[in-house]
């Protein structure tokens, strides 16, 4: 049951008991019957008001889905992911798989950096670790393996 249809209940009790309507008792109870039945009202409209902003909101939910959909469209639907270009690096270490990588151990410190090619075609780089400056050359480098995760996967 509603709760405006609970007021008109219990007034329809009140009624029914018949009671004098000038007693001091009798006006408190209607009183307290009209308050009942006005906040039931306002109650009734708020639920209204909050339905009709949930619905709003559904909307806009919506609509901002559909600009997600269109602003981060990578236009390639029928597979669910992106060209070999696109690949993003998860892992955080700082190296996109879809690009070939040479890794170069520093002479001074050891370490082993992994470089792209435009880096190796460059000639030469300080060693992140150390700074000493490695020189490559790129006729060597070709006779080299590529150890990157795509290439890998090809063999």
């Amino acid at each position: 049951m509603k709760n405006t249809e609970r007021v008109s209940y219990i007034r329809g009790l009140a009624e029914g008991l018949e009671l004098d309507e000038n007693k001091k008792e009798v006006k408190v109870l209607n009183a307290i019957i009209d308050l009942l039945d006005d906040m039931a009202l306002t109650m009734k409209e708020m639920e209204d008001n909050m339905n009709d902003m949930a619905d709003q909101l559904d909307a806009v939910d919506e609509d901002l889905g559909s600009l997600e959909d269109d602003f981060y469209d990578d236009g390639d639907e029928e597979d669910g992911f992106g060209d070999e270009e696109d690949v993003v690096d998860d892992d955080d270490d700082g190296i996109d798989e879809a690009e070939c990588y040479y890794e170069v151990t520093c002479p001074n410190c050891h370490e082993t950096v992994c470089l792209s090619e435009d880096l190796v075609k460059d000639g030469q780089i300080d060693c992140p670790n150390c700074g000493e400056t490695l020189e490559f050359d790129l006729d060597d480098a070709e006779d080299a393996p590529c150890t990157c995760e795509s290439c890998k996967r090809d063999e």
